[in-house]
């Protein structure tokens, strides 16, 4: 097995060849800022991508007159920098990537964001100026501030109006309580109103600083060029280039305790289906176990093969849409079974998904899904390094959030190292802890009533 290759925070040069052929770089500047490439033969375009480890769950709270304005602030950011600086109006921004065919984008995480552009190989000096500019000298103009609160209330609006996005929400913030990853990461209408410019500012002034910065470019790239260009983007953008920092220190990846702290949430609106998840505290990014929940999210509900689908969906026709999954965070997770159904087979579904969380905790898994749910998560994980734009991102969360890069192989070799007793161990882990329901539809909370001792009764 190759070990993992570790990314010291202060290690100023690391250069080395990959398994798969790629050569990966990573220079770290006097100012702290890190930047990471890999460059893939015969690649001719290029993605890059500008990572920032804050997300929702580090917004700090201000009271303003009409609340806490500091919640969905960085969201509220991400919007923003793309307005414009002094050197370049919203339109430009947009025509810079138009023009040449690329895409560009950003996206709010609960523990990072990040901005970033796909672009041909000829024009990544111009996407990595672009994006510098944004980064380092967004204008935050205050007329653009407050019509962009209203795009994001809109936005809001449109994300609460799918019951499948909003279940998830209940979901997190029923099973996580007060831990800040319970957070909707785009706030929420009322958050979003209290939110002031001066806590954006704030927020802006506080973490996007070199030190911040993680780049990262997968694709048809040449370091040295790349280099030298964030470099000169940036100083042109207004960052001193002569000022020494160390790289901010990684978020600690230390497992914490959290119980739910509800155990059913409904909420009723007037639809067809209803959108369920039965959710429970799951583990921790860096979990020992990551390999085991794999292996058992594969077998359980990660496709059409899968306990849940074919029970559910095959053999009884109870539901179109069924699943589990797994979120883990750098101090917890999320582990849940979910479905869409109409309102009469709701608590019917429920029962049945928790049933076979329970089947496998008691009775296991066979030696024939273990194999098959190696190779589905083998194949997965190979094909989604076939472009650009996932290897930029494996490459920047390496270093934002892992401190260490870890080859294909060496992935591969330790979910072929699970066995069947270890995936029932967890399962068994699992069913033990507490559970709660989120429901959205035309439904209430008496459908679930007793599910609660249901449970109990299922586990003994």
């Amino acid at each position: 097995m190759i070990p993992p290759r570790a990314f010291p925070l202060t290690e100023p040069s690391i250069d080395f060849e990959t398994a798969a052929g790629s050569r990966i770089r990573r220079t770290v500047l006097p100012t702290g800022l890190r930047i990471l490439s890999e460059e893939m033969p015969a690649a001719q375009s290029a993605t890059i991508g500008f990572w920032v480890g804050v997300g929702s769950r580090d917004e700090l709270a201000t009271e303003s007159a009409v609340g806490a304005s500091g919640f969905g602030s960085t969201h509220f950011l991400e919007h923003l920098l793309f307005k414009g600086t002094p050197s370049r109006s919203a339109l430009d921004i947009a025509i810079a990537f138009d023009a040449v065919g690329g895409e560009h984008n950003a996206l709010t995480a609960k523990e990072y964001t990040c901005y970033y552009a796909k672009v041909r190989d000829q024009d990544l000096g111009m996407a990595t100026s672009v994006l510098a500019d944004m980064i380092a000298a967004s204008l935050i103009d205050p007329e653009e501030f407050e019509r962009e609160r209203q795009v994001i209330i809109e936005e809001l609006a449109m994300r609460e109006d799918d019951p499948g996005t909003a279940v998830w929400e209940l979901l997190f913030e029923a099973v996580l309580g007060e831990h800040p990853l319970a957070r909707p990461i785009g706030g929420t209408a009322e958050t979003i109103e209290a939110c002031t410019r001066e806590a954006v500012m704030e927020h802006y002034a506080r973490n996007y600083r070199a030190a911040d910065v993680v780049i990262s470019v997968a694709g048809a790239v040449r370091h040295d060029e790349l280099v030298a260009d964030v470099v000169a983007a940036l100083t042109e953008a207004g960052w001193d280039p002569t000022i020494q920092a160390d790289p901010v220190p990684r978020r600690p990846l230390v497992p914490v305790n959290t119980l739910p702290a509800r155990s059913l949430v409904v909420e009723n609106r007037p639809i067809e289906q209803v959108h369920l998840l039965l959710g429970c505290t799951g583990i921790a990014m860096r979990d020992e176990r990551w390999p085991v929940m794999s292996i058992l999210n594969s077998i359980l509900g990660g496709g059409m093969s899968s306990r849940l689908f074919q029970e559910i969906r095959e053999k009884r026709g109870l539901a179109y849409s069924v699943y589990s999954f797994s979120s883990a965070f750098s101090d917890t997770g999320v582990f849940g079974l979910g479905a869409a159904c109409t309102p009469a087979r709701a608590r019917e579904v429920t029962d049945l998904m928790y049933a076979e969380l329970i089947t496998m905790a008691t009775d296991g898994v066979t030696e024939e899904e273990m194999s098959r749910a190696l190779g589905q998560l083998s194949g997965a994980s190979a094909l989604s390094l076939e472009d650009s734009d996932s290897r930029m991102s494996r490459l920047g969360r390496a270093d934002l959030i892992l401190g260490e890069f870890q080859e294909l192989d060496t992935i591969l070799e330790m979910l072929a190292a699970v066995t069947a007793e270890d995936v029932r161990a967890l399962a068994r882990e699992l069913a033990d802890r507490r559970f709660t329901v989120a429901a959205v539809g035309a439904i209430d909370e008496s459908v679930f009533d007793g599910f609660g001792e249901s449970l109990e009764g299922k586990r003994s």
